[in-house]
């Protein structure tokens, strides 16, 4: 049986050729709905599969409202729009959709978007199926190596608890040394899958040209020095658990590949005449932001859609300060251990500071100067953590302090040109020339930098 798609657009031609696309390809639209209201009246009746939603809308009520809503029935739906204003992406992602259709779009790019919000909503479904099976695991859950007790970790553990036990999914954020290696253990341990090899891949730590063997694997004469059949990681966690960390890492055309792998759930080895299938469970992990890399062109939006099933990001240290007291007396006591000394105590006053550090390397940088305070520290009780002095806590020279900035004196510059040419931007004699740069050029530069001609030039 076809699925059936609501189409929710103001502009009947974009509409209607996004209704071309779709029932060419075997989906039933049985309605074009132009506004908020329309939507709305056409749900009341009818049961949809899914809703192709426009942004903006005409009348009082955007898409977003209408998201908001299709959210709250838990109807799967993807955004188009033409807009890239940032407010409004934001405010758009807030609704969770299962994805974004940048106008202009292709056929291959609506009907791609679909196969992945298909399958979003199967394994969203699949969460809620697995109530049972989740109830059933919260006892047995344990977190090994996990020190706190904050809101935002309790509500990270809380999540983890909930995908643990299922086979979706999982997109691990956050900044370096925030603890992702731990949260991916956990998952791994107590997951139904915990007896399976556990495959990790550090994306970053890979040469370029060696990615794709690694992931895939190759046959024997599949390239010069391929003396042998390698086992890819994909085949190698069968059964079990892969583990793609740094996956902002992973080269633009080997993502094509990997999202092929995701769909289809084979692997094609390097060299190889066929194809092998592999069952395998998906954690990604990244420090880096993938809706950035994706604006700037560095990372496939289908990709991210497939693998942003089920998101947990993980605060910074700065963010969790009530647990840093239990992560000190952890590591000091885990030092003195190791080195074979009487544990230490902490005293009161040395923690305090630590509380309004900043903590750019999170919870690994912590753990580095707590190994250093314990070594250097020969007295039973340490009374004084060092903390590092940051480059912008450093002093500079009285002269430096004195001079502007790149940026400053590329303004002023700016300024100085224009004002010669009294306000005028282009054409002969105008700043643009003086300058040498293209009048939009300068125009941009304007804005960037804020200088208002009406207030300073008239």
């Amino acid at each position: 049986m076809s699925k059936k798609i609501l189409v929710v657009e103001d502009n009947f031609v974009e509409a209607n050729n996004v209704r071309i696309i779709l029932e060419k390809a075997g989906y039933e639209v049985p309605h074009l709905a132009d506004s908020y209201s329309d939507a709305t009246r056409f749900l009341e009746k009818e049961i949809v599969d899914f809703v192709l939603l426009d942004i903006f809308l005409s009348g009082r009520k955007t898409g977003i409202d209408l998201a908001q809503d299709l959210k709250r029935q838990g109807i799967a739906f993807i955004y188009l729009s033409a807009n890239s204003n940032k407010d409004t992406l934001a405010a758009a992602k807030l609704t969770e959709p299962y994805g974004f259709l940048i106008k202009p779009f292709r056929e291959r790019d609506v009907l791609v978007a679909l196969d992945i919000a298909d399958h979003i909503h199967q394994q969203k479904q699949k969460l809620k199926e697995s109530a049972v099976i989740q109830e059933s695991f919260s006892s047995k859950v344990t977190f090994d190596g996990i020190i706190g007790k904050s809101k935002k970790l309790m509500d990270v553990l809380k999540l983890v608890k909930i995908v643990a036990p299922t086979d979706t999914t999982v997109l691990i954020c956050g900044e370096s040394g925030t603890g992702k290696e731990r949260i991916i253990d956990s998952i791994y341990h107590n997951s139904q899958r915990k007896s399976g090899p556990l495959i990790k891949v550090n994306c970053a730590a890979l040469p370029t040209n060696l990615i794709e063997t690694e992931l895939f694997g190759h046959e024997r004469g599949a390239f010069t020095g391929a003396l042998e059949r390698r086992i890819g990681r994909f085949e190698q966690a069968h059964n079990g658990t892969i583990v793609l960390d740094e996956i902002g890492e992973l080269p633009i055309d080997l993502q094509g590949k990997l999202l092929r792998v995701l769909q289809e759930r084979e692997v094609e080895r390097i060299g190889g005449r066929g194809s092998v299938k592999v069952d395998v469970r998906i954690i990604v992990a990244t420090n880096r932001s993938l809706e950035k890399e994706m604006a700037e062109g560095r990372f496939r939006i289908d990709l991210f859609y497939r693998l942003n099933v089920f998101p947990i990001l993980l605060p910074p240290l700065r963010d969790r300060t009530d647990d840093i007291p239990l992560l000190v007396e952890h590591f000091v006591k885990y030092f003195c251990q190791l080195n074979n000394i009487p544990v230490k105590q902490i005293s009161p006053e040395a923690l305090n500071p630590l509380r309004n550090y900043q903590w750019p390397g999170n919870i690994r940088e912590l753990e580095h100067l707590i190994e250093r305070t314990v070594i250097l520290t020969p007295q039973s009780t340490i009374d004084h953590i060092e903390l590092p002095l940051l480059a912008e806590d450093q002093p500079l020279h009285p002269e430096l302090k004195k001079m502007k900035s790149i940026k400053e004196m590329e303004i002023d510059y700016i300024k100085t040109v224009i004002e010669s040419c009294n306000g005028r931007l282009s054409g002969p004699g105008g700043a643009s020339e003086i300058l040498d740069i293209p009048y939009r050029t300068l125009i941009a530069k304007l804005k960037k930098f804020r200088i208002e001609l009406d207030k300073e030039f008239n």
